[in-house]
């Protein structure tokens, strides 16, 4: 009995070493793997750098081509403060110099508090734009951020009764030539034309869009296109980053 006991006590040291090294193992191989990212970290697939080549919407409309600003922090623990007061507030506030007018060039960098962010011209390969995946690969910040995104949409004519589609993840505000466009509150996530402007006008030649997405936990992205009178994507215009 003595020994069965010994035997047994033997038996559970033994599984209890092999484990442990175990444990120990796939600890280091997470480890590992995580370095390897790390290490590797890109942008790539999710965009590329924005050229001069004339560039059209996607098929469906999807505007691609983006101003995106390194995030800034903006800690949230949770997305359900994002109501239209806080909104509001967090993107009437004056983060950079010229925020809302300021037309960026391709690796310009602004001071926010603390942080130097850099400005990335750059093409999603998407529909959508992965903020998260943009922030990432440039290891940047990913959680508790606020980003800001400029594009110019180029209209061979003065387009009227046009409205503005944007879906984000989370809450987001988007201006045309400096006027309020399109706010989505909440926490919610990337739907296709969630949120539509009340009808505007596209003037002919440039047009100024801008576009703040703010996130606490959790994926970020946007996309946005614009609809005609009949609810129909608009293919008919340009998009340029200057």
């Amino acid at each position: 009995m003595k020994r069965k006991t010994l035997l047994q006590a033997m038996g559970f040291v033994i599984l209890a070493v092999l484990l442990l090294q175990g444990s120990s193992a796939f600890a280091q191989r997470q480890a590992d793997y995580a370095t390897k990212i790390d290490a590797t970290r890109s942008i790539a697939p999710y965009f590329t750098p924005a050229t001069t080549k004339k560039m059209t919407p996607d098929s469906d409309g999807f505007i691609q081509r983006w101003l995106l600003l390194e995030p800034i922090n903006k800690p949230n623990r949770s997305n359900t403060v994002f109501t239209d007061s806080y909104l509001r507030k967090a993107f009437d506030t004056l983060y950079f110099k010229n925020q809302f007018t300021v037309i960026p060039k391709h690796g310009d960098k602004v001071k926010v508090g603390d942080q130097e962010l850099k400005w990335h011209a750059l093409e999603s390969t998407n529909f959508n734009v992965k903020l998260f995946r943009f922030a990432f690969g440039l290891d940047k910040q990913i959680y508790g951020v606020l980003f800001w995104a400029v594009t110019v949409v180029n209209s061979p004519e003065e387009m009227k009764d046009v409205r503005m589609a944007v879906g984000s993840n989370s809450a987001s505000m988007w201006w045309v030539n400096g006027k309020e466009a399109a706010l989505l509150s909440g926490d919610r996530r990337m739907v296709m034309d969630d949120v539509v402007s009340t009808r505007l006008t596209l003037n002919k030649g440039k047009n100024i869009i801008r576009g703040a997405v703010i996130n606490g936990p959790g994926m970020s992205d946007f996309c946005v296109r614009f609809l005609d009178e009949k609810g129909e994507p608009i293919k008919g215009i340009t998009i340029s980053y200057e």
